[in-house]
């Protein structure tokens, strides 16, 4: 008997294509999936088992397999995005339990494209922080369950890195994706700004955030990035050698790099070498002051969340984080700090083509309520450990969190490509690249 759990999206949608397996059949083996694992894991703050089993029969009815490229995969969907019929908590007890009436363009191209939504995933109240957890569950690695899965996209990865589905959707406003695929051994990319749709106005953190796919392969974050951002399926297409930077450094003064992460950029480079690429060591000019621009454009972002919301039903740390970015809302909005991080970076992207970074600082904090602890605690834990992402959320670049090596328990580790506006795909195939000549396990091993 063939197990589908824990194949990946491409291998699902050929076999639903060629009817060796029904979207129904592939469905309910994830779904009881779902129901074995979850309570270790705490991915999903709602399952819809049976709409789930309902909408993959819808799908098989279509018949039109040919035009699906996520013909019957399960995905699930991080829960700030609106899926139709069902409400969108945002991981707070301020936020209306009230049914969507639409799905979110994001949701409606992986529907039309075949996938069926299993679920939504838990998130950290208004998805500010770097761990998942708050009043709504906790998400935990399923590599190491004592860490945390990270956030703010926590429980999408959690539940593809534990095989629950094979892709997930979620998104990145300081480093949100690729933090927690990070430390859940996945591969995702935060497109560049204006290649899939997002939220509109102050909700998208004022352009910062991204949505994109969560996989465990190279080929099926290809995949779906095609079908959010309504592209045909990207062919593959090696790149000629290319100009890498790589960089050991913490873009955050006073923030060091640990061991294991900085092997992890030196192994990934030593392939890249070995792979043609021009690769050498060179440090972006990263300003003094990022850490006061990053803070103010996640406190203000936060703040524009919580504007329309019960302020007694939030947990203590977000108050905190919108009241403190309430003054800065004028500020961040004109984009002139962010127009300023591009052109003082644009000269280093002229002369490289890539840049190659650890993807953390450090493995996640413990899996624990931080949503009961202090402001600075929550702050100083997410500096400390994931300082490496929120600059390409101010640039708007694409930036992708790729696998690479293991950490002393086991866990996987993983580093950062980062590219010019439009080298999406450029990213993809040398993480493709990377993937091939030093391949990962897929999923974690949990029974």
């Amino acid at each position: 008997m063939t197990t589908w759990a824990g194949r990946t999206a491409a291998e699902i949608s050929a076999a639903v294509r060629e009817k060796r397996v029904t979207p129904r059949e592939v469905v309910a083996e994830h779904l009881a999936r779902i129901e074995r694992l979850d309570g270790r894991v705490g991915a999903f703050r709602m399952v819809r088992a049976e709409a789930a089993l309902t909408e993959a029969d819808e799908v098989a009815a279509r018949g039109d397999f040919d035009r699906q490229p996520l013909a019957g995969v399960p995905v699930a969907v991080k829960d700030n995005l609106a899926v139709r019929g069902e409400s969108t908590r945002v991981g707070s007890a301020a936020t209306p339990d009230t049914p969507a009436a639409q799905d979110h363009v994001t949701v409606a191209r992986l529907r039309a494209a075949g996938a069926v939504v299993v679920g939504l995933t838990n998130v950290p109240e208004l998805c500010v922080f770097g761990t998942t957890d708050g009043v709504l569950g906790i998400a935990r690695n399923p590599w190491d369950p004592t860490r945390s899965a990270g956030g703010s996209s926590g429980g999408s990865a959690a539940a593809v890195a534990a095989g629950m589905v094979p892709i997930a959707l979620g998104n990145d406003g300081m480093g949100s994706l690729r933090i927690p695929a990070a430390n859940c051994g996945l591969v995702t990319i935060k497109p560049g700004h204006g290649v899939v749709p997002t939220g509109a106005g102050d909700g998208g953190w004022f352009g910062l955030s991204e949505n994109g796919p969560l996989a465990t392969t190279v080929e099926d974050a290809r995949l779906m990035l095609s079908v959010l951002a309504g592209d045909e399926p990207a062919l593959r297409c090696e790149p000629g050698p290319l100009r890498v930077a790589v960089s050991l450094r913490s873009p955050l003064a006073g923030v060091t790099i640990s061991r294991p992460y900085t092997a992890a950029a030196r192994e990934a480079a030593g392939v890249l070498m070995k792979a043609g690429h021009q690769v050498r060591r060179a440090d972006p000019p990263y300003p003094m002051s990022l850490a006061t621009t990053s803070l103010a454009h996640w406190t203000a972002g936060t703040a524009a969340d919580a504007r329309h919301l019960d302020a007694r039903l939030l947990t203590r740390r977000t108050r905190i984080h919108a009241r403190l970015g309430r003054p800065f809302m004028g500020r961040v909005r004109s984009g002139a700090a962010r127009e300023q991080l591009r052109r003082r970076l644009e000269p280093f992207f002229a002369e490289h083509d890539v840049l190659l970074t650890p993807a953390l600082a450090r493995r996640s904090p413990k899996a624990a309520p931080w949503h009961e602890r202090g402001w600075l605690s929550n702050v100083l834990a997410n500096t400390n450990y994931s300082p490496l992402t929120p600059l390409w959320n101010l640039t708007g670049w694409p930036a992708m969190s790729v696998p690479c090596g293991t950490l002393p328990s086991g866990a996987p580790c993983a580093v950062q490509l980062v590219g010019r506006p439009g080298a999406e795909y450029q990213l993809l195939e040398l993480a493709q690249q990377l993937q091939e000549r030093n391949p990962w396990r897929r999923t974690a091993p949990m029974n």
